[in-house]
């Protein structure tokens, strides 16, 4: 275990501990980066409004401790396999959008998301030729929108 791993899993679990949650971080074997799965009573806490919560422990252990790892290494946070279901629905999501944007030609937006989500989406339909995604808006209200391209790739 990556000593940056064991660093922000201690320091999970002692804040945690220091708020009276039934919670335990855990680290797993990841590919890259870290693995920190959460787990106890009050885990569907951290999933609650679509896994706010989880996110913002995930963006403070890396803010906190992600500089320690490799260039494009991060500490992952995950409950009950939520990311990997999310990911899915998300890369599902994107093909329905192409889907509807090859049949009608009309752009299709999504609803705000957070970056992580916009990300899956992206990379979901990079390598569609004849589609293009970009991040529009600011802010909580940033969406993706899916496009047809009106010109080859170069």
């Amino acid at each position: 275990m990556n000593e940056v791993c064991t660093k922000a899993q201690d320091f999970l679990n002692t804040t945690f501990n220091g708020a009276g949650f039934d919670l335990r971080a855990r680290n797993e074997d990841a590919p890259s980066g870290c693995l920190l799965n959460l787990d106890g009573a009050d885990a569907p806490l951290l999933l609650s409004e679509g896994g706010e919560l989880l996110e913002a422990l995930q963006h403070l252990v890396n803010q906190a401790f992600g500089r320690e790892l490799p260039k494009g290494e991060r500490i992952v946070c995950d409950v009950q396999n939520f990311r990997a279901t999310r990911e899915a629905e998300l890369r599902a999501m994107a093909r329905h959008a192409a889907e509807r944007v090859r049949s009608t030609g009309i752009a299709f937006t999504f609803g705000p998301m957070i970056s992580n989500e916009r990300r899956v989406i992206h990379l979901a339909l990079a390598d569609e030729e004849d589609l293009y995604t970009e991040s529009v808006g600011e802010g909580s209200a940033r969406r993706l929108k899916v496009s047809l391209r009106t010109s080859p790739r170069s």
